[in-house]
């Protein structure tokens, strides 16, 4: 087994003023239970919480077993918590308005004798379309500021790279967007005869969006504020993900508070009728939590079992947490 120098009890007890919680990893891997346990628990430390799904499938409802999609819902049996499969229909549709809005204006700017439904068309069939509307509700959950807690289950690693990436990679964009607008004000001011300076919507709209995307940023990347934990099975391929991914994440100054096993077999289970299936299975696992010992050296947070039934309803979820949440100390 792998001695834990610093659990998650330890380490949410170390940074108290830890307020966005994201879990993530490959399909599969238990994100959803890990994040529906942590949300538990700081609930029952009295802090309003809420759960809240960026994953295009979502399976919160599933595990509290009551309906939480399209809106923020009060877990049954559990003050404080409250938990929320996020819809981007709405979104979606109201950004197509958006840019329907800006490509008009922005034709008629430019004199192009067009319409407008063509480019939102084009725009909005972007496979990245969908993930840029979770961002923008996501950020939009934490402007708000109505929780003292905020645990995300991402979609996944893949995605949710891309997800939070997107604040530093709209910056990039916005900047380069900024600049050739102002290249535009200047030629066009140059080439008027009026000199009248004209009202530019497209331009107050790139300013206040780079605005809050640096917002969005440096909420993002406060280690006190923000930690991203990854959640693996002692398996080849969990491990090769996450490995990639927690590098990528550190460049972007995503903090990853750590990594968390699941799926464990318990050894007790041997025995002398013991399958050799199981007994495969036990062994692969001792071997791959040696590589995962190696590999995240100090980072792994908790190491939780394959129990012996799903994880669905609070009672069950609180079972869980019961593994998830041990003190070192």
């Amino acid at each position: 087994m792998i001695r834990i120098e610093q659990t998650m009890v330890d380490f949410l007890r170390e940074h108290p003023r830890l307020k966005y919680v994201f879990f993530g990893g490959k399909g599969g891997v238990g994100k959803t239970v890990m994040a529906g346990a942590t949300a538990l628990w700081f609930a029952r430390q009295g802090r309003r919480t809420l759960l809240a799904s960026t994953n295009p499938v979502h399976s919160l409802s599933g595990l509290l077993d009551q309906n939480v999609f399209g809106k923020p819902t009060p877990v049954a049996g559990v003050p404080n918590l409250w938990a929320y499969e996020i819809d981007t229909k709405d979104t979606i549709e109201r950004s197509k308005r958006e840019i329907r809005e800006k490509i008009q204006w922005f034709l008629k700017f430019a004199e192009i004798s067009t319409r407008a439904d063509e480019f939102v068309e084009s725009a909005t069939m972007n496979p990245a379309f969908e993930e840029s509307a979770m961002f923008e509700n996501m950020i939009d959950l934490m402007f708000r500021d109505e929780y003292e807690v905020y645990v995300f289950d991402t979609a996944p690693t893949a995605n949710a790279r891309r997800l939070l990436g997107m604040s530093k990679v709209y910056a990039l964009w916005v900047n380069k967007m900024i600049k050739s607008r102002q290249e535009a004000q200047a030629l066009r001011k140059l080439l008027s005869f009026t000199k009248k300076e004209e009202p530019d919507p497209l331009m107050d709209y790139l300013i206040s969006f780079r605005d809050r995307m640096e917002r969005a940023r440096r909420l993002i990347t406060d280690p006190e504020l923000t930690a991203f934990f990854f959640v693996t099975l002692p398996e080849a391929l969990p491990i090769a993900v996450i490995r990639r991914f927690i590098h990528w994440f550190h460049d972007f100054g995503i903090p990853v508070g750590g990594v968390i096993v699941n799926g464990l077999i318990d050894r007790s289970f041997l025995g002398e009728n013991t399958p050799d299936f199981v007994r495969n299975r036990i062994e692969m696992q001792a071997r791959y939590l040696q590589e995962i010992e190696a590999l995240f050296d100090g980072l792994v947070r908790g190491m939780t079992p394959l129990l012996e039934n799903e994880v669905r309803g609070v009672p069950m979820l609180e079972r869980f947490a019961g593994y998830l949440f041990v003190s070192a100390s």
